[in-house]
This record gives C-alpha cells, sequence and structure tokens, in this order.
C-alpha cells in the first residue's frame, strides 16, 4: 500500500491495522495511528470517546524548499516548473524525496524510457485491430509511408510524432527484398580469391608516400571530429609495420591491416581528387580491402580494440559514401564486438591490473561507439543498442593520457583480452621490439589532449540525454513529451547542459571561428559538429507535438534553433567547403532542419506562440515582429540550402531525391 502525500489519521475513528502498514516494498514510513485510552476515556462499540482531543495532523512538506519559501505554487517535479522558470536550483527535503522515490517505484513502465519503451494502450489495439496497414494510398508496399506524403503530412493523433521530419530520403524507394538501403549491391565490392589470404589484401597497400599521405589527411580532418585513436601507439605499429620486408606484411596482425585500409578509405574521401567517381571508387577499393582484412581476421568470432577501431570507421566511411543504412547494420556487428570485449564496463572493474593508458583506450573506443549508435539512430529513427553501460563519463580525463614518450606502449589494443587459445601470438608471442622516438607528427601536444578529452565529454553527456528522450521514443513514433510540463524540462535540461560546454565549444560568433580556423582549425570543426548536434536536437524538442497531452509546437524558439543547428552547416562550407561535401551527417541534418523550417512557415505563418521557451508571454506587437524576423531568416536560410544542394549534390540518387523534396516543400512557403 501507498500513502498519499495528504494522508492524516482520523482523530475520531480507529485505523485497521492491515491498513497502517505499509507494504513490504514500500519504502515510505510505516504509521502506527492506534493510541492508548488515558486515564478517563473508554471504548464503546469499537469508537474512541468523544472527549478525546483532536491530534494534531503531521502533514509532511512536499513543495520544494524555494516554493515554500516564496509561497509560489509548487508542482513537485524535479526540478519543478517554477524553479525552471526563474532559473534557480530545485532542493527538497529528505522526507519528500523518500516520498517521490516511492512513487516512482510503484509507477508505471513508462518511467524508465530507457531500456524499454512501449506503445500507448491506445496505440498497439489501433496497431492491432488495423487489417491492412499497406491498404492507404499513403504508405508504400514495405509498409513505410511514401515520401511524397512524410515531407508535409499533419499531425497525426494516434501517434503523437512530430511531422515535420524525413528520415533516410530516398530510403522508403525500396523494394521488398531491399529493406531501407540505396541500391542492391552490396557496400564492399569483392576483388579477392578464396585462397589469397592478407598477403592478397597487403599486396594492393599504397606505398609509402601515399599511405603517409592519406594518414596525414585522416589524423587532420577525421581524428578532430573522432578523436578516440591512440595516435602515437598507431604510428608505433605503422612504422613497424613499413619497416617490414614486403614479404613478411602478409604475416602481420589481420585487425591492425583492416585498421590501415580504413583510415586510408577515410582519408581518400577528402583527398581532391579530378572527378567525383575517380575519388568515390578508390576510397571503395580501399574500404573493400579493409573488409577483407576482417574477414581474415575472423571479425564475426574474434574481436579486439584494433578490429573495433576499424569496423567503427568502416561505418562512417559508409555514411560519407551515401550507404547510411548500410552503417547502420555494419555497426550492428561491432556494437555486439563491443560488448563482447567488455568495453562497456568501466575498466576500473573488469580489467583493473591494465595500464592507465589502455583503460582510457578502452574509455574513448567505448564513447566512440556510444556516440556513433546514438546519433545515428536519431537521424534514422530507429532504436539505439548502445544502452548498458557503467563506464562514468567523469573517469575519461587528460592525465590518463600516458604513454607519448613509448615508454609505456607495448601495442595498445592490438590483441584481445578475449583471444583465441590457438592464436598464434599466444602459441609464439612476438618478441619484444624496442620503440623508436617519435616524429613530431607522431605525438599530440598537451592542450589538444585536454581539448579533445572536453570534446569527447560534453559529446558523451549530450548523448546520454538524446538516448533517453529522442532516440527511443522516436524509435516507435512515440510523443517526445508526455505534457507540456515534461516538455518544458526536457528543454530546461538541454540547455543547462549546453551553459556547462566550455565557451571555445559554444562560440557562435563566424568571425571569431573564422580567426580561429587559421590557428586551431581542429577546435573549430569540434564545435561545428558539437553546435549541429545540440541544435538539431534542441530544434527537435521545440517542434514535437502531442495534441493528446496538449503539448503544442514552440513556433518560434523551434525556427530559431533550426537557424543555429543549419548555420553550423554553412559555417563549415564558408571554413572548409571541401570537407562540408562529404560529412554524410551534416548534410543530412542540414536537410532535416531546411525541410522542418520550410514546413513551419508553410502550415503556420499566421501563428503567434510567444518568444519565451514554453510559447508564453511578451506583448503581442513584439512578439508578431520576432516573428516576423526569424521567419525571414527562415526563408533565407531554406533559400542557401537549396543553393548549396545544387553545388554538392551531383548525380546521386539521395542528393536528387533531398534537393526534390526540399524544393516542393520550399515552393509551398507563403510570400
Amino acid at each position: 500500500m501507498q500513502l498519499s502525500p495528504d494522508f492524516a489519521p482520523p482523530s475520531t475513528t480507529p485505523t485497521p491495522l492491515s491498513a497502517t502498514l505499509t507494504d513490504a516494498t514500500d519504502n515510505t514510513p510505516t504509521t502506527n495511528t492506534t493510541t492508548a485510552s488515558s486515564p478517563g476515556q473508554h471504548r464503546d462499540g469499537g469508537e474512541l470517546s468523544r472527549s478525546k482531543p483532536k491530534q494534531k495532523r503531521n502533514k509532511p512538506t512536499l513543495s520544494c524548499l524555494e516554493c515554500v519559501e516564496r509561497k509560489t505554487k509548487c508542482n513537485r517535479e524535479r526540478p519543478c516548473l517554477a524553479c525552471i522558470k526563474r532559473q534557480s536550483d530545485c532542493e527538497y527535503t529528505a522526507v519528500a524525496n523518500l516520498i517521490a522515490s516511492a512513487d516512482r517505484k510503484h509507477s508505471s513502465a513508462a518511467s524508465h524510457p530507457r531500456y524499454i519503451t512501449k506503445p500507448p494502450t491506445k496505440i498497439r489495439k489501433t496497431s492491432a485491430t488495423s487489417p491492412n496497414p499497406t491498404a492507404s494510398p499513403f504508405v508504400n508496399e514495405n509498409g513505410w509511408t511514401r515520401i511524397e506524403q512524410r515531407a508535409h503530412r499533419s499531425s497525426d493523433a494516434s501517434s503523437g510524432s512530430s511531422p515535420y521530419l524525413l528520415s533516410h530520403v530516398p530510403f522508403a524507394k525500396s523494394s521488398p527484398s531491399n529493406v531501407f538501403g540505396v541500391g542492391s549491391q552490396h557496400p564492399f565490392s569483392n576483388y579477392w580469391t578464396c585462397a589469397g589470404g592478407l598477403p592478397e589484401v597487403v599486396s594492393v597497400m599504397p606505398s609509402k608516400e601515399q599511405a603517409d599521405i592519406l594518414i596525414a589527411k585522416f589524423f587532420e580532418i577525421v581524428d578532430g571530429v573522432y578523436p578516440f585513436l591512440h595516435r602515437r601507439s598507431f604510428y608505433v605499429d605503422y612504422e613497424r609495420f613499413w619497416a617490414m620486408p614486403p614479404e613478411r606484411r602478409g604475416d602481420t596482425d589481420a585487425a591492425f591491416t583492416a585498421l590501415l585500409f580504413a583510415m586510408y578509405a577515410l582519408g581518400t574521401q577528402f583527398v581532391q581528387f579530378p572527378s567525383y567517381e575517380e575519388r568515390s571508387q578508390t576510397a571503395e577499393f580501399y574500404c573493400s580491402a579493409a573488409n577483407q582484412a576482417l574477414r581474415v581476421y575472423s571479425y564475426l568470432n574474434r574481436t579486439s580494440m584494433r578490429a573495433i577501431q576499424a569496423m567503427l570507421f568502416m561505418s562512417y566511411f559508409l555514411m560519407n559514401d551515401n550507404h547510411a543504412s548500410d552503417a547502420y547494420a555494419w555497426a550492428g556487428i561491432h556494437l555486439r564486438q563491443t560488448y563482447a570485449l567488455r568495453l562497456h564496463r568501466d575498466p576500473d572493474v573488469v580489467v583493473p591490473d591494465a595500464s592507465p593508458l589502455e583503460k582510457q583506450q578502452r574509455r574513448k573506443l567505448w564513447q566512440a561507439v556510444f556516440f556513433h549508435d546514438t546519433f545515428l539512430t536519431v537521424l534514422l529513427k530507429l532504436p539505439p543498442t548502445a544502452t548498458h553501460s557503467d563506464v562514468p563519463v567523469e573517469s575519461l580525463r587528460e592525465e590518463n593520457e600516458t604513454g607519448q614518450d613509448g615508454l609505456e606502449l607495448c601495442c595498445v589494443g592490438e590483441q584481445a583480452r578475449v583471444e583465441n587459445l590457438m592464436s598464434i601470438n599466444v602459441i609464439a608471442p612476438q618478441p619484444y621490439e624496442p620503440v623508436a622516438p617519435p616524429a613530431p607528427h607522431h605525438i599530440i601536444d598537451e592542450a589538444t589532449v585536454k581539448d579533445d578529452i572536453v570534446y569527447q565529454r560534453s559529446m558523451w553527456h549530450l548523448g546520454n540525454l538524446v538516448q533517453e528522450n529522442l532516440s527511443s521514443p522516436s524509435s516507435l513514433s512515440l510523443p517526445l513529451a508526455n505534457s507540456p510540463r515534461h516538455k518544458d524540462s526536457l528543454i530546461a535540461a538541454f540547455r543547462r547542459l549546453y551553459k556547462s560546454f566550455p565557451p571555445h565549444l559554444t562560440q557562435l560568433d563566424p568571425s571569431v571561428l573564422q580567426f580561429q580556423v587559421r590557428t586551431n582549425p581542429r577546435t573549430v570543426r569540434q564545435n561545428l559538429f558539437l553546435t549541429s548536434n545540440y541544435y538539431h536536437c534542441l530544434m527537435l524538442l521545440y517542434a514535437a507535438e502531442n495534441d493528446a497531452a496538449g503539448v503544442q509546437c514552440y513556433l518560434k524558439p523551434a525556427l530559431e534553433a533550426a537557424h543555429e543547428a543549419i548555420w553550423s552547416f554553412f559555417k563549415l562550407w564558408t571554413f572548409f567547403e571541401a570537407e562540408a561535401g562529404v560529412w554524410w551527417v551534416f548534410q543530412h541534418r542540414a536537410f532535416e532542419e531546411s525541410l522542418l523550417m520550410a514546413h513551419l512557415l508553410s502550415s503556420k505563418p499566421g501563428a503567434v506562440n510567444g518568444d519565451g521557451e514554453n510559447g508564453e508571454g511578451g506583448d503581442a506587437a513584439a512578439t508578431t515582429g520576432g516573428l516576423e524576423v526569424i521567419f525571414g531568416k527562415a526563408k533565407q536560410d531554406v533559400a542557401k540550402m537549396l543553393e548549396l544542394m545544387d553545388r554538392y549534390s551531383g548525380s546521386l540518387e539521395v542528393h536528387k531525391t533531398r534537393k526534390e523534396v526540399l524544393q516542393e516543400a520550399f515552393d509551398r512557403i507563403a510570400v
């Protein structure tokens, strides 16, 4: 039994003993309301005498301390709505927290959406009684909403999902045998024989001079955005590989060979070629070699940190190669292998005897896998998988980045701790070889290490919020907010987190960033990626609707968040134009942001939701003027996006489809 917060024992009627004891699983304190009779008092027919004095009511204070002090209404959320509006600390008494925790413990399973997200009963019944989901003219033969309808369909009250988002275009144009992919061919072309083994893969390795250029391009661009590879330990293995005689390179670790080819493939995507087709074919060939090396390695029943690093880079390559759905399927394999290697566990618990450097590498690799899974599933509206971990974000610290001088290095991450006992590395371990002195480009300075750790931790904190509140409900078309108060609370949580980020990651002034491009381009790339991810998610929250619960779109804040999000892509195009045409995640986020703005401008041209976070308050004239300004900016943003799509789209089907959908939505904007 659970006591109501307003419960008080009656003064005239005794309470049965069974009603005074709490349930065995209840955390609320047991209250004994039975009072012994004082002299001169007696029981008559089971009732206390009327002469007994009234007991004083002992009702605990359940409102927050700030609301009690200010004598304002408190909705008793954590934090409460009043404290969110005041931007003040929201604290409760120990008794209030105890009662609230008991209430949450006995509430429905919907309070734990991170691991199990169930649709409402009404939706489940509706789905179960639907005779033919493909009978609608707006649904294709696979059950997906048709592409021309998803761009501007009206809000569906049964699903409660936002109608503004267009996922994985043109993946809905697939045949029944191709669920949501582009084309019908395997993403990795097969150039290999059955008996060739690893020597056949190594034989197509580029020259040392070409490899140096591709690896340098990788560390210049890709490593700054996804900084989970330890540069010094990588270059130790890299230089040892090239120091070997050519006939011995086929005997090296196949996982490291796969990592090399994956890095070559990503580096090639950012190198200037005479034509897009030549660059694409060269990069795809290197990625095919990486895939073959993993097959030789037997990646389905063996794993190591090097193998997972290679697979993660291959997934990013597939995304940039406009095979995002293949990247999602490929990521499922390396995520399972990540769990098998127990990278999701705190290394201080599972590998307490490992060196500080190896523990740090395990944390960074888990963060990279978690980041990839979370933000890809947000774009594809598919369930997140990297959901179970006890690795604390705070354990990722710059002081753990040891081993820069090579004294601690021992091919970090090359071999798995769960290794095949018949492996040649176990039967005949390789003799120790001294580490050569590092070249200047083999190490990274302490200031850059510190900035990288801050960036990774910021993305990690953001990913935790996104996974629980956006990825999971979106994968089931559930509303992001169950009430207006819930929506305001989520928005406040995201904004508080953003304020905790360091200033160099939240700088929005293009002129300041333009100056930093010449002095520290790595930090600028990190700034743009964090800004794009954060404001894209904030845009989704502001635009979220749930008509059944009274949750409305906050028009002006949604357009403002979309404006900041898409301008991170515009700034990337201005500062690094060649790179902006490669990053799929940036392009697709910018497409969704421009499509949402076009839909808002066409469907709600006269709406006035206010200029506050919750769409309330403000003078009507001032609010209308503010809307006119942001409406003008949004229209310019969509037009600019259409212009840029002409410059980087080429002849690929996915780009053509995006542009057609966005142009159609833009044509409906009221003049």
